[in-house]
C-alpha cells in the first residue's frame, strides 16, 4: 500500500531528527514552520502556482526560511517544492509534529464541557488523564459546549469518552424509542 506524502516526509524527518538526537530542536521549528505557513496561505499559492518557475520557489524557501530553521528543514521544504508537493506541507508538518508528541509522550486531549473549567477543575482532568494513560504530559485543549448540558466530552487521537448528560438522553430516547417499537410489535 502506498503511503501518504506526508507520512513519507514526516517520517523522514522524524527519523533524522532522532537519528542526530535533535528531536526538541526539530520538533520546535516544525512548529515554526507550521505557524508561519498556517499565517500566510499565500505562500502555498504561489508555491503551487504553475507561472511561478521552480527556481523562485526554492529562493523563497530560502528566504523565509533559511536563517530560521535547521539546514535539514530548509532541505525537506526544497525537496517538497522540486517533487511539486507543496499543496501538501501542512500536513507534512503537522504529521511530523503528532509523531514528535507520541514520541515524547505528550498526549493531546480535548475537552468540551457545559461551562468553563475552573484552573483546579483543568488541573484534576488532566491530573486523570496522566494517571490513565502512558503520557507524561498533555497539550489540553479547551472548549465550552453549552448543549452538553452537564458532564464532559473528552477526545485523544480517535478515541472519545462521552459523559454528557445530552449524550445519556439520546441513549435514553434511543432506548425507549426500542421499547415502543417492541411493544407496538407484540399487539395483534
Amino acid at each position: 500500500m502506498a503511503k501518504l506524502v506526508e507520512n513519507v516526509y514526516g517520517d523522514a524527518l522524524f527519523e533524522l531528527s532522532v537519528e542526530q538526537h535533535k528531536e526538541d530542536e526539530y520538533y520546535r521549528e516544525a512548529m515554526i514552520v507550521n505557524q508561519a505557513i498556517q499565517d500566510n496561505p499565500q505562500l502555498i499559492k504561489m508555491m503551487i502556482h504553475p507561472q511561478i518557475v521552480m527556481e523562485q520557489k526554492l529562493a523563497m524557501v530560502d528566504t523565509i526560511f533559511k536563517t530560521r530553521v535547521a539546514d535539514e528543514i530548509v532541505g525537506l521544504l526544497r525537496m517538497v517544492v522540486k517533487k511539486n508537493h507543496f499543496a501538501e506541507v501542512e500536513s507534512i508538518f503537522s504529521y511530523f509534529i503528532a509523531r514528535m508528541k507520541e514520541y515524547k509522550k505528550i498526549g493531546v486531549a480535548s475537552i468540551k464541557t457545559p461551562r468553563a473549567l475552573s484552573d483546579a477543575q483543568k488541573k484534576e482532568v488532566e491530573q486523570r488523564l496522566l494517571e490513565t494513560t502512558s503520557y507524561e504530559s498533555f497539550e489540553m485543549h479547551y472548549e465550552v459546549a453549552p448543549e452538553l448540558i452537564g458532564g464532559m466530552v473528552i477526545q485523544m487521537k480517535d478515541r472519545v469518552v462521552d459523559s454528557s448528560i445530552q449524550s445519556k438522553i439520546y441513549r435514553l430516547s434511543q432506548d425507549l424509542s426500542k421499547i415502543q417499537l417492541k411493544a407496538g410489535e407484540s399487539t395483534p
